[in-house]
């Protein structure tokens, strides 16, 4: 089963994408901050991370740069509430770029085309998605 790491500061957003995407059949992990998502990142192994810009008092940007350095091949989808951000350098190391909205079709969507992307999706659920 593909797992997935949900990093968002907002407690109803995390809870709408773990429920949203654990629908779509992926294993889902959230974390509500930058020290959380850390942790859970040295303890298990994902397949994907969805990480907003503006996560509490920490930078999404600067976790992104540590994730790449430590892990190169785990790709990760900037989810955010600001367009502006898609412009910032930093945010093109990402595989993946979201606004959010209440209709996670687009974010969905982008998940599937960068583990398909990634071969991190077995040919039968690609077709099942």
């Amino acid at each position: 089963m593909v797992r997935l790491l949900v990093v968002d500061d907002e407690q109803d957003i995390r809870y709408l994408f773990q429920c949203e995407l654990e629908e779509e059949g992926y294993q889902v992990d959230a974390a509500g901050s930058a020290e959380e998502a850390e942790r859970l990142l040295q303890e298990g192994r994902y397949d994907l991370v969805v990480l907003d810009i503006q996560i509490g008092g920490d930078n999404g940007l600067s976790m992104l740069q540590d994730i790449i350095s430590r892990q190169k091949d785990l790709p990760v989808i900037l989810c955010t509430a600001f367009s502006c951000y898609k412009e910032d350098f930093s945010s093109w190391l990402a595989d993946g770029y979201v606004v959010k909205s209440s209709d996670l079709s687009e974010l969905k969507g982008e998940i599937q085309r960068v583990l398909t992307k990634k071969g991190k999706l077995p040919s039968s659920e690609r077709s099942n998605r």
